[in-house]
């Protein structure tokens, strides 16, 4: 599956984010208003470091649906079309990373289930921004401290399990 973001496709991305974002910052700025979108754009971020899986299939269907929706909502409003952009990576995720991946879309997913409609939307949205975006070169770098959290963490859970985590 081809995961190059256009320009288009990230501008679809930019834009939900700036529609997330925007009550947020009008708004009282309380950081658990932000949780249902941000929460999501991490697990998204982290679904690009899948190398398979649902998760990772969805992370590659999320920069085919930017592309194609970009494509058409640009060129429908300007008569362009942006090209391609430098395509970004966060690496892969070490089995015990993929243990902490697994929990985290547990809790999100507990999380959709107790959401109101709303959140729901919010957290859809973020997920979809977070990995079409992780695949840009600049959100790939500014989230480069990812893999090496989400793995060290998945190395810690281990050595805890095994009785190795001396505190």
């Amino acid at each position: 599956m081809n995961t190059d973001l256009t320009l288009a496709g990230s501008a679809v991305s930019i834009g939900i984010t700036y529609l997330n974002l925007r009550p947020w910052w009008k708004g009282g700025r309380s950081p658990k208003d932000l949780l249902p979108f941000s929460g999501s754009f991490l697990l998204g971020s982290t679904a690009t470091m899948c190398t398979g899986g649902i998760l990772g299939w969805l992370a590659g269907c999320s920069a085919t649906s930017a592309n194609k929706a970009g494509g058409t909502v640009v060129r429908g409003t300007t008569g362009t079309e942006g090209g391609a952009i430098a395509h970004g990576s966060l690496g892969a995720l070490t089995p015990d990373g993929g243990v902490v991946v697994f929990l985290t879309t547990i809790a999100v997913g507990a999380a959709w289930r107790a959401a109101g409609k709303a959140d729901r939307r919010r957290m859809a949205g973020g997920a979809f921004c977070g990995t079409s975006l992780t695949f840009t070169a600049g959100v790939a770098g500014a989230l480069s401290w990812l893999p090496g959290a989400v793995n060290g963490l998945g190395a810690t859970l281990r050595s805890g399990l095994e009785g190795a985590l001396s505190l």
